[in-house]
């Protein structure tokens, strides 16, 4: 049992809290018990963290009391549980991308991965955006980030790099481009979601074979980033 904040496992847990830390050690903390059932599935929890005597995961497993608990969490309620979790570093690239240049909120751009999971984009590649392992973008994501491969490269490079290998680079605007319903598609195709506020900038716009949106009454001007990604990205799944 570990009662103290001052035990020396406590502090390098607890330095995960930052961005410069989780990059340097690729691990993140991750809480609740539903969030780490899904890190199971992918294999990539490297500890454990509990005032549970009953917890059963198959990894090194450390007893800690709430005051340790309490200290480590980053949640208003703190759960029973904590996860040192492995960042997913593949640089697999799939048949369906989703491409995101500058989204700021971690609760947006974690629905957005959900959503991706949803609709088989397992591929997501991230520019100039919140941190990926924010625990407010993780909780929203309700375990889809362990699932995701997601990387962070310059989107002004990946996307000829894509169109070099024969993907099709679909823009959303608010309201210009082609309806989303009548896209001809082919098969490898990677989707553009942009900024929150301004959508996707004008010049990696200009490299998309495409630009689609999704079509509204005049009674609503846009919709939230996060819920316009999800009619997106089912479209274009064909599921």
């Amino acid at each position: 049992m570990i009662n103290s904040t001052t035990n020396f496992r406590v502090k390098q847990w607890n330095k995960l809290k930052l961005k410069a830390n989780r990059d340097k050690e690729k691990l993140f903390l991750v809480e609740g018990f539903h969030l780490l059932n899904e890190a199971n599935k992918t294999g990539l929890i490297k500890e454990v963290i509990t005032t549970d005597k009953n917890t059963s995961f198959d990894v090194p497993t450390h007893l800690v009391n709430s005051d340790v608990m309490e200290f480590l969490s980053q949640m208003a309620t703190p759960t029973k549980i904590i996860g040192i979790c492995k960042q997913n570093v593949s640089q697999t690239i799939t048949d369906k991308v989703l491409l995101i240049d500058e989204i700021h909120h971690p609760g947006n751009l974690g629905t957005i991965i959900r959503s991706a999971i949803a609709f088989n984009f397992h591929t997501i590649i991230v520019n100039n955006s919140v941190d990926i392992y924010n625990p407010k973008l993780i909780q929203a994501t309700q375990g889809m980030i362990f699932h995701a491969n997601i990387q962070k490269k310059l989107l002004s490079d990946v996307i000829p790099d894509l169109k070099n290998k024969n993907y099709q680079i679909i823009g959303t605007e608010v309201h210009k481009g082609e309806d989303i319903r009548s896209l001809k598609l082919q098969e490898k195709v990677a989707v553009l979601m942009g900024n929150e506020k301004k959508g996707a900038s004008a010049d990696l716009l200009s490299l998309c074979d495409v630009v689609t949106n999704i079509k509204m009454n005049e009674k609503c001007e846009s919709l939230n980033v996060g819920v316009a990604a999800g009619i997106v990205l089912f479209c274009i799944s064909g599921l």
